[in-house]
Formats: structure tokens, C-alpha cells, sequence
């Protein structure tokens, strides 16, 4: 089966009761006042623009099997690849998206080859890694509603473009968000610096050809990358829940 096929049939596969009480999460709430980040440095950037609530998308193929086993920041593993700085900051859109401290927020990814930890040996991905757990984490949001991991830049496989999967959920464990990050994509941007790696760009699909991001118009889920192959990358993103 295609990884393409499959995600078209995401829902289907992964049990529609699953993900069905989370497609309030798809509706756009919008306002009109800007939305500022503070890092934990004490910087911050300002944003002016709709205050919207990031799109739901399908969690599978390759959701973590235990992901409040893996409470950590770095997530790299033995994964080789540039290294990513991200920083994902959690808004709330009903307090007009206010950054939204000590909720839980998962995130993982495929390694440079395209593969994912805990799956394999299968036509949907030949490499066996069922017993490993690389590029996967959790972390807690703090006063400003941040999280900090630290990755490598993501590879890609065929039928999507370059992502990141993040799972967003309160204090009780409760779903708030399954979406997924997208990254920039044009002439010199560090997608086409470094994703992929030996593969190349032959075969890769971009953002308004894959099935998740294509209908991301307002470009709610696109992070913001910088950085070079010689320094590392850092990304920075706000998701927002209803």
C-alpha cells in the first residue's frame, strides 16, 4: 500500500470514532488581533494577521505507541541529519490566541532517510524500526506557551511533503489538536538545502500537491525555518486550539 494512499484513507484506517470529536477542531475561529510570541529568552515577534485554530489532520501512519514514555527535549537519537532547533508555541484562540501554558504537546517525524521509529517491515516501509523510538517526544508548555525540542531537519517519502506531526492535548490528558507542521519551500529555502539529503528532490512533493497541506491556504501550519547546513536550522511555529 502507498504511505500517499494510506493517509488519503487515514481516517478509515485509524478508526473514524477515533478521530471524529476532534473535527470541532477544524473550524476556523478568526480575529483580528495580532498574535505575539516571547521566546524564553526574552525576545519576541509579532504577527499581524487572523487568529486561527490550526487544522486537524489524520495522526497516522506512524503515531507514538507510548509517547508519555518519551518526556524529553531532545529527541535526535542516533539519527544523523542537520541539526533543528524548533520552538512550537500553543495559543488559545477563545483569549485571542494568548499563549496557553502547561498543556501537553507531542511531536515526531521521520529521520533523513524518510523512515519512522516503531514501525517497519512492511510494503509501507521496508526498514524495520519497531524497537526503536527516535525523533519522537513530549514536553509541557510553559508560561508562554512554549515547547523546545531539539531534532534534526526531517527527510521526506513519497507522496508528502516535508513534516512535522504534533499532538496536542490539556493538563488531564484530554485531545485538543492533531496537525502537522509544513515547511517553507522556493528558491534557497532550507527545505531544498537539505530535505532529503542523498535522496535528492527527485520524486518530492511540495506543499500544494500533498494531500494534508494543500487546502492550508492562510498558511496556518507553515513554520517559519532559518539557518544554514554549517550552523543548523530553527523553527519557530504557533499552533493554536479552539
Amino acid at each position: 500500500m502507498e504511505r500517499k494512499f494510506f493517509l488519503r484513507q487515514g481516517l478509515t484506517a485509524l478508526g473514524a470514532a477515533f478521530v471524529m470529536p476532534l473535527a470541532h477542531s477544524c473550524q476556523k475561529e478568526d480575529t483580528t488581533s495580532p498574535t505575539t510570541t516571547t521566546t524564553t529568552d526574552g525576545s519576541s515577534t509579532t504577527t499581524t494577521g487572523t487568529c486561527t485554530v490550526a487544522p486537524t489532520e489524520t495522526e497516522g501512519p506512524f503515531p507514538t505507541h507510548s509517547p508519555s514514555s518519551y518526556v524529553r527535549s531532545d529527541i535526535r537519537d542516533d539519527r544523523e541529519g542537520y541539526e533543528l532547533s524548533a520552538t512550537i508555541t500553543i495559543g488559545k484562540v477563545s483569549n485571542s490566541c494568548a499563549a496557553l501554558a502547561n498543556v501537553i504537546v507531542d511531536i515526531w517525524h521521520c529521520d533523513a532517510a524518510g523512515n519512522y521509529s516503531e514501525y517497519g517491515g512492511t510494503q509501507m516501509q521496508s526498514t524495520n524500526y519497531t524497537s526503536v523510538h527516535f525523533l519522537r517526544g513530549r514536553q509541557v508548555t510553559d508560561a508562554n506557551g512554549q515547547v523546545k525540542f531539539t531534532s534534526i531537519f526531517p527527510g521526506w517519502y513519497q507522496g508528502r511533503a516535508t513534516h512535522i506531526h504534533v499532538h496536542i492535548f490539556d493538563a488531564a490528558g484530554n485531545s485538543l489538536n492533531i496537525t502537522q507542521i509544513a515547511f517553507p519551500e522556493g528558491t534557497g529555502s532550507a527545505l531544498l538545502a537539505v530535505s532529503g539529503y542523498s535522496k535528492g528532490m527527485s520524486g518530492y512533493t511540495y506543499n500544494a500537491s500533498d494531500s494534508i497541506f494543500k487546502d492550508d491556504t492562510t498558511g496556518v501550519q507553515l513554520a517559519t525555518v532559518s539557518g544554514s547546513t554549517s550552523s543548523g536550522f530553527t523553527l519557530a511555529i504557533q499552533l493554536n486550539v479552539a
